[in-house]
């Protein structure tokens, strides 16, 4: 199989295996792990001293944070750097439990990976009202007018994601938005999903709050979330009696991971110079995200093609290009999706199989326990890579 054009960055990619996972986990490019390197080698130091290599850490934690702000078109203010965009949610719901009341009204959508749903159902302890949001299947598309008809006065926060991990689809995030702040509720996107196939937005998106993780954009093992800086002073937290109310550190406990933080600079760099053709700025990440899309679009086309005219495969989720990232969610008859992923995996192509968190999902297509196939492209992949993929599916007992 031709390697992918994009190798001699991606060590991994030169394995020839067919990474097919990636709503897992990106793979990181050189860059990425380069700068992790160069981090730990001159001195993992802590922050705030006087002698270089805690100089080197203080500065190189305030530009990760300035460089995600403009990867969110945010202020550096408001954005959180944790270990996991689930950590954090889970921080923020701690901060929900002591505001909301008795009888206030919480709406998630049935595309929500559990990261983005389990935190808000707890609230249902102290008597809060949890909503769901229905989608329309098979195609699992959320109707703006079914949000609508959710909301009332009581309701305090709407959760959707950006794109959903499961079946793919990309939701109207800046329609839930209006309609939430129409009553006066708060809308908390995950973009966890979205932000290696499209730059997230949070202006544009009317949010008041966002996840996303880093690995899932070519980076380490990190999390992020931004709170919109009006509402942040107002949000209790389990913080160390110093820290500021309005400080983006309140929702930062403990030392940060520094190595972690040189290398989501380093996946940025080669997002801006390898796909962005080397500009700077917000634009440098707009022009590489609109490179990003181009090249996973013909994938996505003909991946869904293909599965849609398979003889033996079920596909659940949108069934045209528009209104999707280039996530497949399938069955194939016959056969569990364990042993389908254990097959293709035989044969060199990574694979999900289950539920993937995406617990709503499966349960509203009748998929629990077992779930479903999920092959998941990003623009490093290639169509040798779809075509070891349909491969693998065809020679299925």
């Amino acid at each position: 199989m031709t390697p992918s054009p994009f190798a001699e960055h991606f060590p991994a990619l030169r394995s020839g295996f067919s990474y097919l996972d990636n709503a897992a986990g990106a793979q990181v490019p050189t860059d990425t792990i380069d700068a992790i390197s160069r981090f730990l080698s001159s001195g993992s130091c802590n922050v705030g001293q006087p002698y270089a290599a805690s100089v080197a850490a203080t500065e190189l934690k305030a530009r990760a944070r300035a460089a995600t702000a403009e990867f969110l078109h945010c202020e550096p203010e408001e954005v959180m750097l944790g270990t996991s965009a689930t950590s954090l949610t889970f921080q923020l719901g701690r901060a929900f439990s002591r505001l909301f009341r008795a009888g206030d009204e919480v709406v998630i959508s049935e595309l929500e990976h559990e990261s983005n749903a389990t935190p808000w159902r707890m609230l249902e302890a102290q008597g809060v009202v949890v909503k769901t949001w229905r989608a329309h299947w098979p195609e699992g598309r959320l109707d703006p007018a079914d949000l609508r008809a959710l909301l009332t006065p009581r309701t305090r926060l709407v959760a959707l994601t950006a794109a959903a991990n499961s079946v793919g689809t990309t939701p109207d995030v800046a329609a839930a938005a209006e309609l939430a702040h129409a009553v006066g509720a708060w809308l908390i996107v995950d973009a966890v999903h979205a932000s290696p196939h499209h730059l997230p937005d949070v202006k544009a998106w009317g949010a008041d709050f966002v996840t996303f993780s880093q690995y899932k954009v070519f980076g380490p093992h990190l999390g992020c979330l931004y709170v919109r800086r009006e509402l942040l002073p107002g949000l209790p937290a389990d913080k160390l009696w110093f820290v500021p109310d309005d400080s983006p550190q309140k929702f930062e406990p403990g030392t940060a991971n520094h190595e972690g933080l040189a290398g989501w600079l380093g996946s940025l760099h080669y997002v801006r110079q390898v796909l962005g053709g080397g500009q700077p700025g917000r634009a440098g990440l707009e022009a590489a995200f609109r490179r990003i899309e181009a090249l996973e679009r013909p994938l996505l086309e003909s991946t869904l093609e293909r599965l849609l005219s398979h003889p033996r495969v079920s596909l659940y989720g949108p069934r045209e290009p528009r209104g999707r990232v280039a996530t497949f969610c399938f069955n194939v008859r016959g056969v569990t999706p364990r042993a389908v992923a254990e097959h293709l995996a035989a044969r060199d192509v990574g694979v999900a199989a289950g539920h993937y968190y995406a617990t709503m999902t499966m349960q509203a297509l009748g998929l629990m326990p077992d779930g479903a196939v999920r092959a998941s492209l990003l623009h490093y992949n290639t169509a040798g890579d779809v075509d070891r993929l349909f491969a693998g599916l065809d020679s299925l007992p």
